[in-house]
């Protein structure tokens, strides 16, 4: 790990500055589960490390026409929150399925959205992957059983957040503050596929922080749940996972949001699977069509292809929880 300049931030409005403009200067500590590894791995070498734990704007849940959450809330409170359990049960329960309880106590709600990918070649230093600034993603001839089968290339990195898909089909917006101030975003419009932006996952630039996710109110006769496919059910990343939220009359879909995750290199919404269910019966037949056009478009690697059954499955899982 290379030498550092540690800054205690203690204002929200230093922010922009403390980060300065370019990508490598500067880090966020905030809950450090993801940036100690960056910093072992040497994945990152930054000059200053800015810690924005003690700015307390950015800690809690706040309750009106839906909820806030501050972005250094931790996956644990969200987890156990009663309105987060009882209203957007999406949420509660893909965050109650991160990791273990002690990195949950750690880790926060704009951490885990914001987590680099955990491709090994993207993590290995002897790999300078397309991610990195090389010339080639490793995984299209290489270990890619646990790479994207939707929305891949020119990079197969799959996005490792379980909050992200949960909060995407929760129809969240995001606040981000930069040097020009605030501004807020849809959180589908938050993420960047590979083609769009190879070095970076999201529309951050190097001097902006999430500082607050806002998720609406859900409609009357919301239902909603998380499912995630995982090697190691103690603790591990997803292979797959599903989040679906339906807006029911009686045994009728009025809305539906799908979101992926563990299958692409971001949240993936899957509207075809949507469109099968809106308006109609939440029975076994529509349930199949959902499920089967959730992976119409998959295109696996050589290693990957037993996710888009995997995928099909949760998803089928999913919709018959919920009915």
């Amino acid at each position: 790990m290379n030498k550092f300049e540690y800054v205690n931030a203690k204002h929200l409005a230093d922010l922009p500055e403390l980060l300065g403009p370019r990508w490598g200067e500067s880090a966020i500590l905030a809950g450090g589960t993801d940036l100690l590894d960056m910093l072992k791995e040497r994945l990152i070498e930054p000059k200053r490390v800015v810690n924005i734990k003690n700015i307390k704007d950015l800690y809690g849940i706040s309750n009106g026409n839906g909820i806030e959450i501050g972005a250094l809330t931790t996956i644990a409170t969200i987890a156990a929150d009663p309105k987060i359990q009882g209203k957007y049960a999406v949420l509660s329960e893909a965050a109650a399925s991160v990791a273990t309880p002690q990195l949950r106590n750690m880790g926060t709600i704009g951490g885990n959205i914001c987590q680099r990918p955990r491709c090994w070649y993207f993590r290995g230093k002897e790999f300078p992957c397309l991610k990195k600034g090389g010339s080639k993603c490793y995984s299209v001839e290489g270990l890619n059983q646990y790479n994207a089968i939707l929305g891949g290339g020119p990079s197969f990195i799959v996005h490792p957040s379980d909050s992200a898909p949960a909060l995407m089909a929760l129809a969240a917006s995001i606040e981000i503050l930069g040097a020009s101030g605030t501004q807020e975003t849809a959180i589908a419009d938050f993420f960047q596929l590979p083609v769009d932006n190879l070095r970076r996952e999201n529309i951050l630039k190097a001097n902006q922080v999430v500082t607050k996710i806002m998720i609406p109110e859900p409609a009357r006769g919301t239902r909603s749940t998380y499912l995630k496919f995982r090697e190691k059910q103690s603790m591990d990343f997803a292979i797959s996972s599903v989040a679906a939220v339906l807006q029911m009359s009686g045994n009728r879909v009025q809305k539906a949001r799908i979101v992926l995750g563990g299958v692409a290199s971001i949240p993936w919404r899957v509207k075809n699977s949507e469109a099968e269910l809106e308006g109609k019966t939440l029975n076994a037949a529509n349930i199949e069509n959902a499920a089967s056009v959730s992976v119409a478009n998959a295109l696996p690697l050589q290693h990957n292809g037993y996710k888009i059954q995997l995928t099909e499955n949760l998803v089928r899982r999913a919709l018959q929880s919920l009915s």
